[in-house]
């Protein structure tokens, strides 16, 4: 189930991360993201999306149809403002072929599974390894489990995420659209720690 609909993208420009938001491309400090979000139908990754660009949680929304494009806006503790253009991918088998006209181009990508499906976190390993082999070859990837909120259900490790997620050299987090727990926090240090391992030539302005 997604928590939105699809929506036309008004700027389809593939961007990668960081650029300058500028024209004149001299202020480090306004970041462009092009984000992507990958992952099974029905982990709530446009509850995640929705809850960070709106705020909002609508679990009777539509299944996501293709791909929907956000963009939100964030200003770190460093003064830096961050602007998010995210992709949030339809995880149904149908629309699989679609997703590398998505994530071709990202230089950050977002994995997500459900901690109460076990199949849902088998799929999730299943992107990153088309990631590996098709992405951006200098792509940084977050692994996020969701639904936390669901613990006395969960059916995935904590554990196991942490495992895979540093095998893989992924960013970690848990959380809950539901309860908007780690929300901000997912883009806010998924930032941090995609700035830290990017190339320079990427970073630079």
């Amino acid at each position: 189930m997604g928590c939105a609909s699809s929506i036309a993208a008004r700027d389809s420009r593939q961007l990668g991360f960081p650029n300058s938001e500028n024209d004149g491309g001299h202020d480090a400090k306004n970041l462009r993201v092009k984000l992507v979000l990958l992952g099974d139908s029905g982990v709530g990754k446009s509850c995640i999306v929705l809850r960070f660009v709106r705020g909002q949680f609508d679990p009777t929304s539509k299944v996501t149809v293709g791909a929907s494009f956000l963009s939100q806006t964030i200003a770190l503790q460093d003064s830096t403002t961050v602007k998010f253009e995210i992709w949030d991918t339809a995880g149904q088998e149908r629309y699989a072929a679609l997703a590398p006209l998505y994530y071709r181009g990202a230089a950050v990508a977002v994995v997500v599974y459900d901690i109460t499906s076990p199949d849902s976190f088998s799929k999730a390993q299943y992107w990153v390894k088309e990631l590996q082999k098709h992405g951006s070859p200098d792509i940084v990837m977050a692994l996020v489990g969701n639904k936390a909120d669901l613990n006395e259900k969960r059916e995935v490790a904590v554990q196991d995420g942490i495992d895979y997620a540093e095998k893989n050299s992924m960013f970690f987090i848990e959380t809950s659209a539901k309860t908007a727990d780690n929300i901000n926090e997912l883009f806010e240090d998924f930032v941090d720690y995609a700035t830290s391992r990017l190339p320079p030539d990427i970073l630079a302005a």
